[in-house]
């Protein structure tokens, strides 16, 4: 195998995860972050057996399980009480589990595992990059490079996709984001679920448990609570205050509201906007785009960061299995297709039912989605959708020899 020169941008999953499957694999890594410091952003996340078999390769499964908060079920009921949806990890494989984590912790368990933390370059910001040469340019004018690859992993509103050109078919904000935090759950009203509830799809709100940071004690585990906003009024919804929130919970769920009490401001809130990314392929040249710079979609389905440590994996694996640079990119791009290509299609479809205005699809959600997902065939796509694993129409993802305890 080739040794090759590489520059990461982006400290975030993709990042950081790629950094340690090339930093194994004996490439000589130079990794950028464009923030002034090294820190995790956005809310409460899922981990599938799809991420967390990547974890495990890492020989980070066991870190991660310590501090996230193991979830069994996803449920969601109307405003009206009625189950909208009730689907088991057990009902597809009884050894599968999602794996709720804050943010922070995933980012701590990574760092940790990276021994050039401390080399990470902070506060760069990247201008260009000269795909053909493999030099990237900052806003000073200085050429750096050049490098036998750039990884560009700097999330979904990266402005250095447009670099691929006509390669990328769609970028394009969702017209409905969220707002979040973390939260108590001092009277372990929420365990194992991820929950939500609904009013028709202008109204969504969902808890999940998302255990601890790395070395906190048990005492210390939060519940990530989302609030589904159109991305437009974000900053108006958060600039309103806590009591518009807190009353908009407690018509919709009353548990859950709950859980803001103590709140006396919304200084713990954060806001979350998201894009529909689509390209025809994630590379030109000496660049390649992995993570949410590389297929961003909807939270709707929650996968970003299972997609980031996958696209991670392959990358690595194809660079090892080709000596060829166009060879090794074209193979990681083959690999992840039939997996990406569905679950942004599943995405961009099913959003609407959840978050739109749509009063009529949610009618029709309300209605069908519960007893059409318990149908023979349907029922176990459907699970193969919860738990990420859905490769194409009819495939699968990970096979017996991949399920995780």
């Amino acid at each position: 195998m080739r040794s090759r020169d590489i520059a990461i941008i982006g400290y975030g999953t993709a990042g950081q995860a790629a950094s340690l499957y090339l930093q194994r694999a004996g490439h000589r890594i130079q990794h950028l972050e464009q923030a002034p410091e090294l820190r995790p952003l956005g809310a409460g996340f899922l981990l599938q057996p799809t991420g967390l078999s990547v974890l495990d390769e890492l020989g980070l499964g066991a870190a991660a399980r310590g501090c996230g908060a193991r979830i069994d079920r996803l449920y969601g009921e109307n405003e009206r009480g009625r189950t909208i949806m009730d689907m088991r990890y057990a009902d597809l494989d009884p050894r599968w589990h999602g794996l709720g984590m804050q943010r922070g912790a995933l980012f701590e368990v990574l760092r940790g595992a990276d021994a050039h933390a401390a080399a990470v370059q902070t506060g760069v910001q990247v201008e260009r990059i000269d795909a053909e040469r493999g030099v990237y340019t900052t806003p000073d004018g200085r050429e750096h490079g050049p490098f036998d690859l750039i990884v560009v992993a700097n999330g979904a509103h990266s402005g250095l996709r447009a670099l691929l050109g006509d390669a990328v078919r769609r970028d394009a904000l969702y017209p409905w984001g969220a707002i979040w935090c973390l939260a108590d759950d001092p009277h372990g009203r929420f365990a194992h679920d991820l929950e939500q509830r609904y009013r028709r799809a202008r109204e969504m709100c969902g808890v999940l448990p998302v255990g601890t940071l790395p070395g906190d004690a048990a005492s210390a585990r939060k519940l990530s609570f989302y609030w589904s906003v159109r991305t437009a009024e974000l900053d108006a919804v958060l600039a309103a205050g806590i009591e518009p929130v807190r009353a908009a919970v407690t018509r919709l769920w009353p548990d859950a509201a709950e859980l803001l009490a103590p709140m006396t401001d919304v200084s713990a809130w954060r806001r979350a906007s998201y894009r529909d990314v689509v390209m025809s392929q994630p590379f030109r040249g000496r660049v390649v785009l992995i993570g949410d710079a590389a297929h961003g979609m909807s939270p709707q389905l929650g996968q970003g960061v299972n997609m980031a440590l996958l696209d991670a994996q392959a990358l690595a694996r194809s660079l090892d299995g080709h000596h060829a640079l166009p060879d090794a990119l074209a193979d990681y791009a083959r690999t992840r297709a039939a997996h990406l290509d569905i679950y942004q299609f599943l995405s961009r479809w099913l959003t609407p039912l959840f978050q739109s205005d749509h009063d009529a699809l949610a009618w029709w959600r309300d209605l069908l989605f519960l007893p059409m997902s318990r149908m023979p065939i349907a029922r176990g796509e459907s699970l193969k959708i919860l738990t990420g694993t859905k490769r194409g129409w009819f495939g699968r993802l990970l096979d017996a020899a991949n399920r995780q305890d």
